[in-house]
């Protein structure tokens, strides 16, 4: 079951993926990094700076 999502953009505001969290019984099960295109190049990194706007 998907617990959170989360929009990864780029610093010109390009969205080339997203972060998903799974939980299951109430634990984090999976963490997530999707990529949407090749042209740039999604990791948690990126995802990171993302979420601490």
């Amino acid at each position: 079951m998907v617990a959170a999502d989360a929009l990864i953009y780029t610093e010109n505001g390009d969205c080339p993926g997203e972060v998903l969290v799974f939980a299951q019984a109430g634990y984090l099960s999976w963490l997530e990094v999707c990529s949407w295109s090749d042209e740039t190049e999604v990791t948690l990194a990126l995802a990171q700076r993302t979420l601490r706007r």
